[in-house]
């Protein structure tokens, strides 16, 4: 466990540049993919050439969240143990839900009805997904504690961009208007609002690397 709460902030950081780098690596051996106008999904979809790779892919970058809730927990408890339950609980869902889901519980999308396995992807997606936009309102709380007002302006600027660019995204996924320029490039909003919304996780994990860094330095 004190290996965990040492290198869990890299593992954060690992887990969150593997997971936002997925579809752009992948997207190299999909020659058919449009990365403009097709959301993610269609990595794991089953006429995928890179399905396989997919999956796995999801499954490794959730491990590594999972691996960083140990280090997130003891830093942040130190301030609050509600918050750090919180922050912890923000990154895991979406770590076990929207990742480990992803890779374990695949999804068909020319199926017409929902499967067991539809079920608990879209289930584990939908709270993952609701944990990654909340992570940033949780670490402004959590500053606003400690007093940290820089980090807390900080962490509202990024946390207003997400709600802006996932409040895009899901704009270009209502078909009464997402043929409406910029809307009618859903794969494009999709990676825009998912930009913002790692972008506190590993400006998170960065600054608590170069403040343990610091300490260990004393």
């Amino acid at each position: 466990m004190s290996f965990l709460k040492r290198y869990g902030y890299y593992f954060l950081l690992i887990g969150a540049l593997s997971d936002f780098l997925t579809p752009y690596i992948l997207g190299i051996f999909y020659p058919d993919l449009n990365q403009m106008t097709m959301v993610m999904s269609v990595f794991g979809d089953v006429e995928s050439p890179v399905r396989g790779a997919f999956l796995v892919w999801s499954v490794v970058s959730g491990v590594f969240f999972v691996l960083a809730l140990p280090a997130i927990y003891q830093t942040c408890a130190k301030t609050s143990r509600t918050l750090a339950i919180w922050l912890t609980l923000a990154i895991g869902l979406y770590g076990i839900g929207d990742c480990i889901f992803t890779g374990l519980f695949s999804i068909d999308t020319e199926q017409a009805t929902w499967t067991f396995s539809t079920w608990v992807h879209n289930i584990g997606s939908g709270l993952g997904y609701m944990g990654f936009l909340l992570f940033p309102l949780f670490l402004i709380l959590l500053y606003q504690k400690q007093g940290r007002g820089t980090h807390m302006k900080i962490y509202m600027v990024l946390f207003i961009i997400s709600l802006i660019s996932a409040g895009i995204y899901g704009l270009a996924r209502v078909p009464a208007v997402n043929d409406l320029p910029i809307l009618d490039k859903i794969g494009f909003c999709q990676r825009i609002s998912f930009f913002f919304n790692y972008l506190p996780i590993v400006v998170f994990a960065i600054d608590q690397i170069k403040h343990r860094n610091k300490e260990r330095l004393r």
